[in-house]
Parts: C-alpha cells; sequence; structure tokens
C-alpha cells in the first residue's frame, strides 16, 4: 500500500513539471516603443543657440512684456540669443558707454544724440514709441483727473503735497519726469516727494501701495493693470508726453568683444516690417489696442509716410 501511494506521488511531480515547461514566458514590454494606441513621442522644437547678444534695455520694455513677445522670434530665426539687462535708460547707455554690452535699446532722444556724438554709439535707429501718463488713486485727492497740460498738474501736485512717487533712477522715465518739474517751475522736495531709485513695475507697485501719483509708460501701466493694478490714468495727452524708442549699436573701436556683427543684425531685424507688424499687435489682444506704435524708417516707408 505505502508503495502504491509513493508511485502515484510520483506520477503528479512527473505531470507538474510538464506542464509548467509548456507554459509561455511573460514578456515584458519594449521600452523602446510606445503602448499601443499612442504617438511615437516627437523632439521639442529647441532653436539651436550659435552666439550671444548682449542687450541692455529699459525696465519698461522688459515689464510690459514685450521683450518676451518678441525676441523668441529672432533666436529661431537666427540663432542668436539675446541676454537682456533691464535696467533705466541712463544706467543702460552706461553699460553701453563701458563697453558691457553690444546694443541698447533706449528712450531718452536726448541722451542718445550726446551718446552719438560722443563716439559710444556707431549706429542709430527709430524703433517704436508710446506715451507717458501720470497715474493715481481714484479719488484723485489732488483734483488733477482730466487736466490736459501735464505741467499744470504737476504745480497742483506740489501745492497739495499729494504723495509722488518718482523713479528717481536717471531712466528716460526720471529724465521726462524731470523735465516737467522744470516746465511747471517746481524743485520737487518734501516728505511728499520719494525717490524710489527703482523701474517702472516697482514703482507702480509702491505708488499702489501707497495710493499716491506717479508717472509711468502706458505700456507697462497696463501691463501691471490686468494684474491686479489699482490705480487710474489721471493726466494724459500733453505733447511733452510723446515716447519714442531708439535702438543703438555700440562702437566696437572702443572696446573689445563688442559683438558689432551681432548688433548689426539685431538692428535690421528689429527696424524690419515683420517685426513692426508684430510689434504692432502686441496688446491688441488684452487692451484692444497696440501698447507700443511701429515707427521704423522700413515701417513707415511702408506705409507711405
Amino acid at each position: 500500500m505505502k508503495r502504491k501511494w509513493i508511485s502515484w506521488l510520483g506520477v503528479l511531480l512527473v505531470l507538474s513539471l510538464l506542464f509548467s515547461g509548456c507554459s509561455s514566458p511573460v514578456e515584458e514590454p519594449d521600452p523602446t516603443f510606445p503602448p499601443e494606441g499612442e504617438a511615437e513621442p516627437t523632439p521639442i522644437d529647441k532653436p539651436v543657440v550659435k552666439e550671444v547678444l548682449l542687450l541692455a534695455t529699459t525696465t519698461s520694455t522688459q515689464d510690459s512684456g514685450l521683450l518676451d513677445f518678441i525676441l523668441p522670434d529672432f533666436t529661431r530665426e537666427t540663432g542668436i540669443k539675446v541676454d537682456v539687462i533691464a535696467v533705466g535708460t541712463g544706467q543702460a547707455m552706461k553699460l553701453g558707454e563701458d563697453g558691457n554690452v553690444d546694443v541698447v535699446l533706449v528712450h531718452a532722444r536726448a541722451i542718445e544724440e550726446q551718446f552719438m556724438a560722443d563716439g559710444h554709439g556707431v549706429r542709430r535707429e527709430n524703433v517704436m514709441y508710446n506715451d507717458f501718463i501720470i497715474v493715481g488713486p481714484t479719488e484723485d485727492l489732488a483734483g488733477i483727473k482730466g487736466i490736459t497740460n501735464v505741467a499744470e498738474a504737476f504745480k497742483i501736485l506740489a501745492e497739495t503735497e499729494e504723495m509722488f512717487i518718482s523713479r528717481g533712477d536717471n531712466s528716460g522715465t526720471h529724465v521726462k519726469e524731470l523735465a516737467i518739474w522744470g516746465k511747471a517751475g517746481v524743485d520737487p522736495r518734501g516728505n511728499w516727494y520719494i525717490s524710489a531709485g527703482q523701474g517702472m513695475g516697482d514703482v507702480l507697485t509702491m505708488t499702489n501701495e501707497q495710493q499716491a501719483y506717479t508717472l509711468s509708460d502706458r505700456a507697462t501701466y497696463l501691463a501691471r493693470l490686468i494684474q491686479g493694478l489699482d490705480l487710474v490714468i489721471v493726466v494724459e495727452g500733453d505733447e511733452i508726453l510723446f515716447n519714442p524708442y531708439g535702438v543703438i549699436a555700440v562702437n566696437p573701436d572702443k572696446h573689445a568683444g563688442i559683438r558689432n556683427d551681432l548688433a548689426e543684425i539685431f538692428i535690421d531685424w528689429i527696424i524690419s516690417v515683420p517685426v513692426q507688424e508684430k510689434i504692432a499687435e502686441f496688446g491688441i489682444e488684452e487692451f484692444g489696442d497696440s501698447l507700443f506704435i511701429p515707427d521704423s524708417d522700413p515701417w513707415r516707408s511702408h506705409q507711405g509716410f
């Protein structure tokens, strides 16, 4: 009886081994192919960067979002990456004067013309323009809303001593502000007048927090408005508030390492009709109007001016 039990145990063992040998091994998925029904992944279309251009520009072109809107196209088309230093116009011009950048994009015509006269630049071109505005609290305690003479508005601000925050950074906006105070015959001093030494975006934030007044370029104001800025335009439209922008190639003969070849490519690109058209588009979707108006010679010629 015992031998018969052992015999049956052997038969079961043999059958178990046979069935396990016939079963198919589990196949591991092939990591080199996508799952069934899914498309193969495509590589990200990144521009190939071959050169780097150093650009000093104003905070308004950066804070408004314009550079983020147009510069990726430049890199895709040329292979040239643009490293941007966004500061006030005075600082941007100083960077050019010292040979620390290849090209500058600024908005203070008198300073630009002096830069060229002193031999720091070899080529200057008009690019675009917008305008300056005075912004302030909705309550407008100074009572200047609707005044079209900006110098008169500045006089009232000084008389009422309502807080005014100045950029105080020798930027194009600051230079324009000082010109308006001069036209108004006012030397702004006192606790009501705050010199921030900051860029336009930061000054608008400070003005908003203090519910004060300031002079701003329209583009940066509108860009910050959609981010929750609680300030309104109180003065606009005076001819003195016109705000043109120019691009200048730094003189390569004054400093070693200046990439004038890249600067010339950039200037030709930014004043070209297709790029001017793109500048004209900037802001339309969000605000229903352009934040910058094209003004290069090729653009004006294309428009029949």
